[in-house]
């Protein structure tokens, strides 16, 4: 197999979805750093690559695949052993919307262009900035507690880690780190320290990156 070359940044919540994919699948590949407080992101030189500016974006046999979303699908569908969809449809919808509750109501709310604007254009205090990510993390996060209450198993849908899993990890590292209460999503908590039990997922933690300061 041709080298796969993932472009992210250790705290990016996105682009740890993907290495957590990438790990469960045992996909070897190569992390190329964009330091997004530096706008490294936009640089020319990236934007080659990835029109959009943003990350992740995952370098593969001369193509390059853009947003997580199309690239855990895109994993899914190249390497499909083991698997991170139920083979039932039913089933593997429901693992799709978990994952669309975070990557598409959630997650966007709180990216770092979105705080950075509040700050810069509508000139958002701290707390207000804080009010702002606790309310939108809050009511996408309660959301996905009742869909797990109903659907998960060991971990968030079922007893065999999904996409669903690659997307709340993240989700709960990013919830802590903005020092959002966890106590009413119990079923959250259990199923995020299932799946970061398993070393895959531990590897893919921010923290254990080569370019993480901390």
């Amino acid at each position: 197999m041709s080298e796969l070359v993932l472009h992210g940044y250790w705290r990016s919540g996105a682009a740890y979805r993907v290495r957590i994919a990438l790990n469960l699948k045992g996909i070897a590949y190569r992390h190329v750093t964009h330091d997004l407080r530096l706008g490294e992101q936009r640089a020319p030189a990236y934007r080659a690559v990835a029109p959009h500016g943003l990350i992740p974006a995952v370098e593969h046999e001369g193509r390059t695949i853009i947003e997580s979303v199309a690239i855990l699908e895109w994993l899914e569908a190249r390497w499909p052993a083991p698997a991170l969809l139920p083979s039932d449809p039913d089933d593997a919808a429901i693992v799709r919307a978990m994952a669309a509750l975070i990557a598409c109501d959630i997650h966007p709310l709180h990216n770092l262009r979105v705080l950075n604007v509040l700050r810069s254009d509508f000139e958002a205090a701290p707390e207000q900035v804080g009010r702002w990510i606790g309310r939108w993390l809050a009511d996408g996060l309660a959301a996905l507690e009742t869909l797990v209450t109903q659907y998960g198993g060991t971990y968030a849908f079922g007893d065999q880690p999904t996409l669903a899993d690659c997307y709340l990890v993240p989700q709960l590292y990013s919830a802590q780190r903005f020092d959002i209460d966890l106590a009413p999503f119990p079923r959250l908590i259990l199923a995020g320290q299932a799946a970061e039990a398993l070393p895959a997922v531990a590897a893919a933690h921010p923290m254990r990156q080569a370019d993480s300061d901390g």
